[in-house]
């Protein structure tokens, strides 16, 4: 009985993390360029292969019950999301599914700013002329790594090529970058996603095209995100009665069956 509660026990762990991992993509419906996390669940092997005890510890029956189930490692789904028009002069969308605008974004307790990668391509200018992303006002990086500085006064067209002119005359290029393994990439906030470690993963991009003028929604799909966070949620209430149970069954086990003489 002991082995079942533990069994289910895994089971409400493993469907709270689902739980919160679809809760967090639905809250993320409206936010620009965002990408949904997968949550994973694998098996776990019964306690006697997992930890090497051999036959010693090993049970028959309960072995082929298995372990139980555990969180899996978590990916993050770069699949492409619709363009949305806005019409808005510095609103930016990038048409190739692997490519990034590069940022420089300043770290809390770090002197120096990272490069960060992001698929909001919702910029405007602050006060210091540079053009920025309108989620944190971090700088925008041209094709070299430098900020891209606007002009005051002129209106500011870009071109397909990420190109940014004023008075007709070219000021800057957008920086679209690709990336050499996206698995590596770790969310880090305001639709911005790091590197995992200090190698600098950008590559060329195979496709550098821009939609000026249009915006990229949230990848999340509200319906079948929510038909997964209620079908998670089922999972945690039945693993939870399944604790129940095998509560009252230990509790007549050592208060009734332990009474016969």
């Amino acid at each position: 009985m002991n082995y079942g509660l533990y069994l289910s026990a895994s089971g409400v762990l493993t469907s709270m993390y689902r739980q919160d991992v679809f809760a967090n993509n639905l809250a993320n419906v409206n936010t620009t360029g965002f990408k949904v996390d997968l949550p994973a669940v694998r098996q776990r092997d019964p306690e006697s292969t997992e930890n090497s005890f051999g036959s010693d510890v090993s049970k028959r029956l309960l072995d082929r019950l298995g372990g139980g189930v555990l969180a899996g490692p978590q990916r993050i789904s770069f699949s492409p999301s619709s363009l949305q028009k806005t019409g808005a002069p510095l609103d930016v969308a990038i048409d190739s599914p692997q490519a990034f605008f590069a940022i420089s974004a300043q770290d809390p307790g770090e002197e120096t700013p990272n490069i960060r990668l992001t698929r909001d391509g919702r910029f405007s200018r602050n006060e210091d002329g540079n053009l920025v992303t309108l989620a944190g006002g971090h700088r925008v990086l041209d094709v070299n790594d430098q900020p891209i500085v606007l002009q005051d006064g002129d209106n500011v067209t870009i071109d397909t090529a990420g190109r940014i002119f004023q008075a007709d005359e070219q000021i800057a290029q957008i920086q679209v970058t690709g990336v050499s393994d996206t698995s590596r990439l770790v969310k880090h906030g305001q639709s911005l996603f790091r590197f995992d470690g200090k190698e600098d993963l950008r590559v060329p991009a195979k496709i550098t095209s821009v939609r000026p003028g249009y915006l990229e929604a949230s990848g999340t799909d509200p319906i079948k995100t929510l038909m997964k966070l209620i079908s998670a949620t089922k999972s945690v209430t039945g693993n939870g009665n399944m604790i129940r149970y095998h509560d009252l069954m230990m509790d007549r086990a050592v208060n009734v069956l332990g009474r016969v003489s």
